[in-house]
């Protein structure tokens, strides 16, 4: 292997992937972009893989090499599940400290208060927002003696301060010689501070070299389907008032075991009354629409009205989510099921993680609509699990919307997406709004995604 590089790559053929000639030479600093059909997702398992597998080619790595990515985040998610010892204590179990992950080194602390994680050391890895748990294997990819360092969609999840933070930080990491390549699915999130860039485009790695003169060579050149023509022929189906009262919350709280993660919180929801969630990581905003949504326990010890109806009253979980539709990191964590695609959508009729009841015809060919819009009609018996956590979010997102609720809960919807897919989701969403549907809460840390349509806005950071 050449001495100069930490990355030779030579007539490398993978399932999906093929690249030609790829030299990541130390010092330089990559992005490599690549839409969520592009083969991206390959790019980064032939990595974390260390080309183990069905590859073909010459795939030369330095071993000391660090792989935050999202299914890592899902895999370590899925052991603290599986360590998950709640049923034998009296409590719950918070699970692995946040600080156990990270080895002792003499910055470590001063990396901690960095990437704003030091008022989370102590909170297990299952409490952490999808943002925190992403800047924690950063952090542990680093303590444990990276040099060379490959990080997905790193700014998906992460607020405008935390983002300015992660730049320093691989400012610093630059500085102490580590290698870094970033891989990005929006255009827009590709580092000013790279000095090279790659486009893998239909499974090729078509475009490398100095960033400058590779980033006006990237062009749009995917359609990914217009999603409004699901709903063509369909007028405007609300049927409930302005006024018509969806959530009221009053004084709420929520904690996690002995952190307090919010308090004092009123908040009150109108039908048509589009609301935009904002503010920095680990504020509250999902806790908050966990309890809207009745998956944190304190949705019992609030004083919350969700249709009308105070929560706690004799209602099951069923009879709220019945009327809601539901995206979020956790909501995606939490399928680690077996299941294809077409039963994932179809699992939206009946709010399940996982598909356990009869569905209809008209049902299972609503699914196989949503599948044609968002470009995966071909891959409905595809295991949801073999698929890219881009892809894995839209089948998600299909899931939540076949329905057409009353309330649609959007928590951080477009992680993972690409730049055409996330502007379908939005366009779809005016249309929705247009003819009345649904009434959505939608979180997000993305400005370009703050539509006109949205009639309140909470920020978490002002509270």
């Amino acid at each position: 292997m050449n001495t100069d590089c930490w990355l030779d790559m030579e007539q490398v053929h993978a399932e999906g992937l093929a690249i030609d000639s790829l030299q990541v030479r130390c010092g330089d600093v990559w992005c490599i972009y690549g839409d969520n059909r592009s083969g991206i997702d390959c790019f980064v398992d032939l990595l974390r893989n260390r080309g183990t597998g069905s590859c073909a080619g010459r795939l030369r790595l330095e071993t000391d090499l660090g792989v935050v990515s999202f299914k890592g985040q899902q895999e370590l998610f899925e052991q603290e599940v599986l360590n998950d010892e709640s049923d034998y204590l009296d409590r719950m179990d918070p699970g692995t400290p946040a600080r156990e992950f990270l080895n002792p080194c003499e910055e470590l602390e001063t990396l901690v208060r960095q990437f704003r994680l030091d008022h989370v050391m102590d909170s297990g890895y299952r409490q952490l927002s999808s943002g925190e748990s992403r800047k924690l294997l950063i952090l542990k990819a680093v303590t444990d003696g990276a040099t060379n360092l490959v990080i997905e969609n790193p700014y998906d999840g992460l607020d405008v301060a935390s983002c300015s933070e992660f730049d320093r930080i691989m400012d610093v990491l630059i500085r102490r010689k580590v290698n870094l390549m970033i891989i990005c699915s929006s255009r827009f999130d590709i580092p000013r501070w790279c000095t090279h860039l790659g486009w893998i485009k239909d499974g090729r790695l078509t475009e490398r070299g100095i960033r400058t003169a590779v980033i006006d060579r990237i062009v749009d050149t995917r359609h990914a389907g217009d999603w409004r023509i699901i709903l063509d022929g369909r007028g405007d189906l609300g049927d409930g008032n302005s006024s018509d009262e969806l959530i009221r919350l009053v004084d709420g709280h929520a904690r996690y075991g002995d952190r307090t993660i919010f308090s004092g919180v009123d908040f009150s929801l109108t039908a048509n009354q589009h609301t935009l969630v904002t503010g920095p990581n680990g504020a509250g905003k999902s806790t908050l629409l966990s309890v809207i949504t009745g998956d944190h326990p304190d949705c019992y010890t609030n004083e919350l009205y969700v249709f009308g109806n105070r929560r706690g009253s004799g209602e099951s979980i069923w009879q709220i989510k019945k009327d809601m539709g539901i995206v979020s990191p956790a909501l995606h964590r939490e399928h680690y099921i077996p299941g294809n695609c077409l039963q994932i959508v179809l699992s939206g009729f009946f709010d399940s993680i996982g598909l356990y009841r009869q569905f209809t015809h008209q049902q299972q060919e609503t699914a196989r609509s949503w599948l044609n819009v968002i470009g995966l009609g071909n891959r409905e018996k595809t295991p949801f699990r073999r698929l890219g956590y881009g892809e894995q979010r839209l089948v998600l997102i299909a899931r939540a919307l076949i329905k057409m609720p009353r309330l649609l809960v959007l928590d951080e919807p477009t992680h993972g997406l690409d730049d055409v897919n996330r502007a379908n989701l939005l366009d779809f969403l005016e249309v929705v709004v247009d003819k009345k549907i649904s009434t959505i809460i939608y979180v997000s840390h993305r400005r370009d995604e703050y539509r006109r349509f949205f009639r309140q806005h909470i920020d978490f950071g002002l509270m």
